[in-house]
């Protein structure tokens, strides 16, 4: 998918720090928030409609959605997303050796444990911003909406570089291109730290998975044969499911502020999951949504 996808990545990282220039000049004028205000709660049912096709693809027994409700919980006390998808996983692999009685042999092909790296730092550096986003590029897992998981605990909550508010009007701005949900780094990094910022934070996050996808050639045999690893993933995978409904309820308290984007939520998640339009049209009409409802709000 990352190699089908590649010829928007460049396009799609030029859109998005022009945007990102433009958020930063002109977000506080009224007709922009305005915009902001209509699109957030499309983009929250956009995550809402992504969380539930995989989650009918991940939890495919009863024991993986008890892992997942687990996970849930996990999620929303405040464990580390990395380590959540750890435990996910080996909690499913473990149960599966167990109940197959798989040779000590196959045990073994997951033996190296994943390191969570974790700081206390608080300080904004263009290095640290590159390592922040160079970790996340490669222990981000599944759909690109767990990205925001990760970028919510590292960035909002662990070092306050950014806020919810700030972080839901990336991606909103990322909805807006046709590249991966990965370009919101690019908008973040602009706001982090201008130009500079921008492209240190897009080469961290992509970096990793042009050097994984190089590297896991001849692994992906060995992994299609273990059943082992196939568990691993399957916990790994409602992990995931987890993490992302833990962010969008977080952004959701942030977007869904009245009756009108609550409304605007509704109707998008409706006409997502029943007439399957395209998020980008949706985007767009909640733009003007949004500048509507300003001006209906200004006329009163």
């Amino acid at each position: 998918m990352l190699v089908a996808g590649n010829c928007f990545i460049l396009p799609a990282v030029i859109i998005v720090a022009a945007l990102a220039w433009l958020y930063v000049h002109f977000g506080g004028l009224p007709a922009a928030s305005a915009i902001l205000y209509g699109v957030k709660p499309v983009v929250i049912a956009v995550v809402l409609q992504a969380l539930w096709g995989l989650g009918r693809t991940a939890v495919r027994t009863k024991f993986l959605g008890f892992v997942g409700a687990c996970s849930m919980v996990a999620a929303f006390l405040g464990l580390h997303p990395l380590l959540l998808l750890l435990l996910a996983g080996s909690v499913v692999c473990l149960t599966r050796i167990r109940a197959s009685r798989l040779p000590v042999s196959t045990r073994s092909f997951w033996a190296a444990p994943l390191a969570v790296a974790t700081t206390t730092a608080t300080s904004f550096t263009l290095g640290s911003l590159f390592l922040v986003f160079l970790k996340i590029g490669a222990v981000v897992f599944g759909s690109g909406y767990v990205l925001l998981a990760f970028l919510h605990a590292d960035l909002v909550v662990h070092r306050g570089w950014l806020t919810d508010s700030q972080l839901i009007d990336a991606v909103a701005v990322g909805q807006l291109t046709p590249g991966p949900v990965f370009t919101t780094a690019t908008f973040i990094g602009y706001l982090l730290g201008v130009v500079r910022g921008s492209v240190v934070a897009t080469i961290g996050i992509f970096a990793p998975a042009f050097l994984l996808v190089a590297a896991s050639g001849p692994l992906i045999p060995r992994i299609r044969r273990s059943n082992v690893a196939a568990a691993f993933l399957d916990g790994v995978n409602v992990g995931s499911l987890a993490l992302m409904a833990k962010v969008s309820w977080q952004l959701g308290r942030t977007s869904l502020v009245d009756a009108v984007t609550l409304g605007l939520a509704i109707v998008s998640t409706v006409a997502l999951f029943r007439w399957r339009l395209n998020s980008v049209w949706l985007i767009l009409v909640g733009g003007m949504a949004g500048l509507l409802a300003r001006a209906v709000h200004h006329g009163l």
